[in-house]
């Protein structure tokens, strides 16, 4: 889904968060059959875009943001709760709904990246895997092949194994960091941005690309991170 709205202040682009988004769409849970979904331990199954354009606000422009799960009752949640709603706040700025429309794209077979996809390379410690320490290319896409793995078949309560690799071919754009903050404490997400990810897509794998377009790569997905769109 996408939901446009405007800003009923000027401000700088950085003073909403990505917190800022995911305490919004939880708020939009409350009261619902999903109210306690964001207590719920593990795999969230959504994710969002950057608001864009990407640029300070200023009042009566036009912003959007874009959500996606493959959880359908989410989605319609999700729009029942905005349906009728004047506005909202992210962060302590105050907003105006403008649109909310639903989106249905169907994965192809080549995706880049529109937010970073992060993972752990030793959740442990909670220490982000860096291409700038040494790049290995076998033992990221090895990890992001078995976190999309676990987070397909915890959905779906099945036991999928992709035949081949994650990808056939990509192309590296840059690693990123992202700085977060939470109740007056920031810090700093690694991750990385690809001009491309391609694959053989078929009868017997759609599903499974069509989830993970549905809620992004990697790790931190319901915090905005590791969303994909089709590459045109």
């Amino acid at each position: 889904m996408i939901i446009k709205f405007k800003s009923c202040a000027d401000l700088e682009y950085s003073c909403i968060g990505k917190y800022d988004v995911q305490g919004f769409l939880y708020s939009l849970l409350k009261g619902t059959d999903l109210s306690v979904y964001h207590n719920v331990r593990g795999f969230k199954f959504f994710n969002f875009s950057n608001i864009f354009p990407v640029a300070d606000f200023k009042v009566g422009d036009v912003r959007s943001l874009i959500v996606s799960s493959p959880n359908d009752l989410f989605i319609q949640v999700l729009n029942d709760s905005l349906d009728g709603l004047d506005g909202f706040r992210l962060n302590k700025f105050y907003f105006t709904l403008v649109s909310v429309r639903f989106l249905r794209t169907r994965v192809g077979s080549c995706l880049i990246t529109s937010t970073p996809i992060v993972l752990f390379e030793d959740n442990t410690v909670n220490r982000y895997y860096s291409f700038k320490s040494g790049p290995d290319f076998d033992f990221f896409f090895n990890r992001l092949l078995d976190n999309a793995l676990k987070k397909f078949n915890a959905f779906t309560d099945d036991d999928f194994v992709l035949d081949g690799e994650l990808f056939n071919s990509f192309s590296f754009k840059k690693e990123v960091a992202v700085k977060v903050s939470k109740k007056g404490n920031s810090f700093l997400i690694i991750g990385s941005l690809w001009n491309s990810l391609e694959f053989d897509l078929n009868q017997g794998n759609k599903g499974f690309y069509q989830f993970l377009f549905d809620v992004g790569l990697g790790e931190k997905n319901s915090l905005g991170f590791g969303m994909l769109n089709n590459k045109r």
